[in-house]
């Protein structure tokens, strides 16, 4: 599945989806940002090691009193990727992008599909909703108790705490496709709004190439 499966209209399901999704998003461009930023300081390391070391053997005093390895590299590196694994879930739960089996639920259409996928849900809302509370304990304990990190001493805390934020709203987004999933089931929709519909291999393909290429559908039509 696709972000391309999501649709969209002017329902108030779709409005509050659309609202949330516009936050989703920033909190992915987020973890790439400072994914990005780990990846410069990992440059800045390397660089600053090599130049150390270059300047101390030839004797350079300077080079070497003012560049070597970061300091707290390692450390600022463990408190970036729990970040960077966390920030992107709830969009990829709305772009119906996490990795599942779909054997048997690509077989189901109409009524049975989406109370296969209402169920599914629910389950996952429970799930997340000890989530919340494991995390914010785990927090909880970590600003009584001070806890840092070993190099320099940066304090946990603030790593711990986006995990019970985000299954906070994951928990919210949980509750927009109970919504959703709910009102394609009274109705019979084949393609409700605010969930991820299932596409075939030749429609996520399709897909795959519009968003590579930065053409719309219609835009590609009229280029054959």
């Amino acid at each position: 599945m696709s972000s391309h499966s999501v649709r969209e209209d002017s329902s108030k399901v779709s409005r509050v989806d659309r609202a949330l999704y516009m936050i989703e998003s920033k909190m992915t461009l987020l973890a790439g940002l400072i994914a990005l930023g780990v990846m410069l300081l990992a440059v800045a390391n390397i660089l600053g090691r090599k130049i150390g070391d270059i300047a101390n053997d030839y004797g350079w005093t300077w080079f070497d009193d003012n560049f070597g390895p970061v300091p707290g590299y390692i450390d600022w590196t463990e408190q970036a990727v729990p970040a960077i694994a966390i920030l992107g879930l709830v969009a990829t739960q709305r772009d119906g992008g996490h990795i599942r089996m779909d054997f048997v639920v690509g077989k189901l259409k109409g009524r049975a599909l989406w109370l296969f996928e209402l169920l599914s849900v629910i389950f996952m809302l429970i799930i997340t909703s000890a989530l919340i509370y494991g995390t914010w304990d785990h927090t909880a304990r970590a600003l009584k108790n001070g806890d840092s990190t070993v190099d320099i001493n940066l304090p946990t805390w603030p790593a711990k705490i986006l995990f019970p934020v985000i299954f906070a709203f994951l928990a919210v987004r949980l509750i927009i496709q109970i919504w959703a999933y709910w009102r394609a089931l009274k109705s019979g929709e084949l393609n409700p709004v605010a969930v991820p519909i299932p596409e075939d291999a030749a429609t996520q393909a399709l897909n795959e190439a519009l968003t590579v290429s930065g053409f719309d559908k219609d835009e590609m039509e009229a280029s054959k």
